[in-house]
């Protein structure tokens, strides 16, 4: 874990502390190179990360914007409420999907340059408009809305236990429980900043669309202008038309010719159709909703490299799925072909209730009674390609990326040590925030060197905000009879911690997080061994520690996004703090809100094209699984022996590509991802998969043809494009959400038409 050292490394000073010479040197650095740049390079094809930060995204900072406004706060708390209620929404939804970084930034632009234009700056009121609404002040209000717009991992422990153990915890410990869990993952990756945020290799592609669109909003000139009027257009036009596939004419969330020629047959409907959640494979289906397109991930931003290992695990996928449904491998043919419940025997819905004790935990002789429960075989490939991808991943960056992750030891010296207590303070909030500018200055990443001048939010309020969390966590999971044990909770943690650097690491680089998601298979599953028989141990245990691997990639994320716009870290960490805090209250009141309205279908297998219980489901099922059965479910010799197994073998499976690549350089085995390839086997195993074609699609033509083709457009225009989809569809379907899809009581479904199919699958499959 990085400390108070690591701050040492990439060090820096206090604005006051600059003379005006060197001030002077790092601004006119900055512009040269941001002005330089566009002329230099319009017709060059961007190949690395420190390019593509220099050349699609400013360097230049003015340090004269204040982020300190009655505005910013005013806006980012009711953009915190908003974002978190939207983010619980979208909990329930049958595709996993996140609220838009670029939504909340168009949003907060909105309102600012409202209050900046119509609100008078006399007397009290000049303190909600003191002037124009500035770059700074919106990257501080995106930072606490979108520290609040994440669904958080504490309520689906809570709706697990609502929805199946009909118990409804106490709210004030619910409350705590929500804190201690969101904010235990910021401390720990806050002290890894030194590696997983300041070196320009960790990228975080998905920001970078928002910072190009900060450019077009806040930069003068003719071409700042043309860029704002491509957007406005695109956000328009994509905020109409999300209108239509979204209520009006579903049948365009999964345009399928197989479906509508072979409505009645049940191989077409699992193979083509996917409209619906939990429908189908969606093979060569044409998604015409953005929404499910960029649901994820926005495949205009991810790398090419990344985007190329993501299409061989989906074709692997595929195969996969239909060699073992059809082969009946595990039974698969007494359960639906996608499904996270776990089953009879007979394929009915297994009641979990009969096997468990007062204390909710497992009873073997019930078990004996209820026989043992089954997955659908395409789970129990989605546990298996978990493990590939979670092992793969350490395999991986330890071959290939040995360099970056070096520096996260360097502490561990007793010469460091010793300088930590002759320096230790206690009296952290008396922390100048000071650091010495490093003498290789000129290798520092562009835009880190230009966040040097701003005082630092030091590693001792990450570590404060670690030891309130932990403290709280531990005396949570008491309070509320979790079943999980202290030293549970303590090597939750420690699990964290080491996850951090590697998932951390992948995500910076290549934009993906799924195998930070991954790592919930191998957390519950060291969780069942451990607390072998309590289902809801398992759960407290994965919350405390995949959840906290989440929280440190939000955190980092977030800190990214202020890197790139020049938001001095204070202000960074209070925003975040702040919008987290708010965030998790509102997400226990509308998960609550939607459980009451809409408890029946978010307990049926399939759910709605606008509601479903997928989240909750899987989650319960792996519980009990993982919890309450891993020896007799997954321990050698027993039926899903390969789950566990299935780690070992991703240990080893980057080492074919590295030994390739090193021998043989010429066939460029580095281009592959193994951690993203084993995990994307399983990618298609729940939700709406209708849009996988059209997502591959427009990230091929925008990450290669564009970015090869057309440089000049690809540098401009690509990533503001992006944010202009993502922001007017999420937009409207925040509206629709609530107006029609019944986020807030009665949905009104549009009237049955060909194109509305409102009593089967939208593209005209076979229900199955």
């Amino acid at each position: 874990m990085a400390t108070e050292a690591m701050e040492q490394i990439p060090s820096a000073t206090d604005e006051k502390s600059f003379d005006a010479k060197e001030e002077k040197s790092y601004y006119i650095q900055g512009d040269i190179e941001s002005s330089t740049q566009e002329a230099e390079t319009d017709e060059i094809v961007l190949q690395n990360e420190r390019e593509i930060v220099t050349h699609v995204i400013s360097v230049d900072d003015d340090p004269s914007l204040n982020p300190w406004t009655l505005r910013a706060f005013f806006i980012g708390l009711g953009l915190s409420a908003f974002g978190g209620s939207l983010a619980q929404i979208y909990y329930f939804k049958p595709q996993t999907v996140f609220v838009s970084v670029m939504f909340l930034a168009i949003i907060s632009y909105a309102i600012g340059f409202a209050m900046e234009t119509f609100i008078p700056r006399r007397g009290l009121l000049r303190y909600l408009n003191p002037g124009p609404f500035n770059k700074k002040e919106n990257a501080f209000v995106i930072i606490m809305s979108s520290a609040a717009a994440n669904s958080a991992l504490a309520t689906e422990v809570l709706a697990v236990q609502r929805l199946y153990y009909n118990i409804t915890p106490n709210a004030v410990s619910s409350i705590f429980l929500l804190f201690s869990s969101q904010l235990l993952g910021y401390g720990i990756g806050g002290l890894m900043r030194g590696i997983l945020l300041y070196p320009s290799k960790m990228l975080y592609p998905g920001v970078l669309p928002l910072l190009s669109m900060f450019d077009a909003l806040y930069r003068d000139g003719s071409e700042a202008r043309r860029k704002l009027k491509v957007f406005y257009v695109v956000f328009t036009a994509i905020f109409l038309w999300e209108m239509f596939p979204e209520w009006i004419f579903p049948l365009l969330t999964g345009l399928s010719i197989f479906c509508l020629a072979a409505p009645n047959n049940a191989a077409v409907s699992r193979v083509f159709g996917g409209s619906n959640g939990n429908e189908g494979l969606g093979l060569l289906s044409v998604c015409f909703d953005w929404q499910y397109i960029s649901g994820g991930v926005n495949p205009m931003t991810i790398p090419l490299k990344a985007q190329l290992s993501t299409f061989i695990g989906y074709i692997l996928c595929m195969v996969v799925f239909v060699a073992v449904f059809y082969n009946n491998i595990w039974e698969s043919q007494n359960f639906p072909f996608l499904a996270q419940l776990l089953f009879y025997q007979n394929g009915t819905v297994y009641d979990q209730t009969l096997i468990l004790n007062s204390n909710y935990e497992v009873d073997p002789t019930l078990v004996a009674e209820q026989g043992l429960p089954f997955y659908a075989g395409t789970w129990v490939i989605a546990l298996l390609s978990t493990n590939l991808g979670l092992a793969a991943t350490f395999t991986h960056l330890l071959l290939w990326n040995k360099d970056d992750l070096r520096a996260a030891w360097t502490w561990m010296n007793m010469d460091t040590l010793r300088s930590w207590r002759a320096n230790f303070d206690w009296k952290f909030w008396k922390h100048s925030g000071k650091r010495e500018v490093p003498a290789n200055i000129e290798d520092l990443d562009p835009h880190y060197r230009e966040m040097l001048k701003y005082p630092d939010a030091p590693n001792s309020w990450y570590l404060v905000t670690f030891v309130l969390s932990f403290i709280v966590g531990l005396v949570v999971i008491y309070m509320t009879n979790s079943t999980l044990p202290w030293w549970g909770f303590v090597i939750a943690v420690l699990l964290a911690a080491v996850s951090i650097l590697f998932f951390g690491a992948l995500y910076a680089i290549t934009g993906i997080g799924l195998s930070i998601r991954k790592e919930e298979t191998l957390v519950q599953m060291i969780a069942g061994y451990l607390h072998n028989g309590r289902p809801m141990a398992n759960m407290f245990f994965v919350l405390y520690s995949y959840n906290s691997v989440a929280q440190a990639m939000l955190l980092l994320r977030d800190l990214k996004i202020a890197q790139y716009a020049k938001l001095p870290p204070r202000a960074a960490f209070t925003a975040q703090i702040i919008g987290t805090l708010l965030g998790a209250v509102l997400n226990y009141v509308l998960m609550n809100s939607i459980i009451d309205s809409q408890r029946e279908i978010l307990l049926s297998v399939q759910g709605t094209n606008i509601w479903s219980g997928q989240q909750p489901q899987s989650y319960n099922s792996q519980a009990i699984a993982w919890g309450g059965l891993a020896h007799e479910l997954f321990s050698a010799g027993q039926r899903y022996q390969w789950v566990p197994l299935s780690y070992l073998i991703g240990l080893v499976a980057p080492l074919p590509f590295w030994i390739i690549h090193r021998y043989s350089p010429r066939l460029r085995m580095d281009y592959y991802y193994t951690p993203i390839i084993c995990s994307y086997i399983a990618w298609l195993c729940v939700g709406i998969n209708s849009s996988i074609l059209s997502y591959f699609t427009v990230a091929f033509l925008s990450q290669w043809w564009l970015r090869t083709r057309y440089p000049r457009w690809f540098v401009k225009y690509n990533y503001l494009v992006g944010a202009a989809l993502d922001g007017g569809t999420q937009v409207m379907v925040f509206i629709l959400s609530f107006a029609v899809q019944g986020a807030a009581g009665t949905a009104h479904l549009f009237p049955e038409w060909w194109g509305a199919n409102q009593g089967g699958n939208y593209d005209r499959c076979l229900s199955l």
